[in-house]
């Protein structure tokens, strides 16, 4: 497919739209589980300048040290799967399908190669709205 803003073949629209929407639902958990280790420091060891330019893998000692001292290790293993998944969207590859369409795809650390399904999407977006969730309930509001 293409657009009138740029000449490169490009996934279908629908495809783009769930691209679009799973890395805003992570960046919108993201910046809430930023909130929330700010609210549960209480050794006032973190500041929001200082996490917000983390890179999100580097929040797991901040969440542990924080959100799940606090709680449990339920927010913190789902926020770590959420982010691997993410960095396989992010550092994904553009390939033209057997369909003949434009698609996401990925390897992962084994090297073994996958597509980046609007299924996988629906579910990653699924699986930040089930951190959303987590994430409410321990802010208690």
């Amino acid at each position: 497919m293409y657009e009138d803003y740029t000449r490169q073949s490009l996934p279908k629209r629908e495809y783009r739209e769930l691209l679009g929407s799973a890395i805003c639902v992570f960046n919108a958990n993201n910046a809430f589980i930023i909130e929330n280790i700010l609210m549960n420091d209480i050794d006032n060891d973190y500041s929001w300048y200082k996490l917000i330019n983390c890179e999100s893998g580097r929040l797991n000692a901040p969440v542990l040290e924080t959100i799940t001292r606090a709680s449990n290790n339920d927010i913190a293993s789902l926020f770590d799967e959420i982010v691997k998944k993410r960095n396989r969207i992010v550092h994904s590859f553009q390939i033209t399908d057997e369909s003949n369409e434009q698609i996401l795809c990925t390897k992962d650390k084994q090297h073994n190669q996958y597509i980046i399904s609007e299924e996988f999407l629906i579910d990653f977006i699924k699986q930040n709205e089930e951190l959303s969730i987590l994430l409410h309930e321990f802010r208690g509001y």
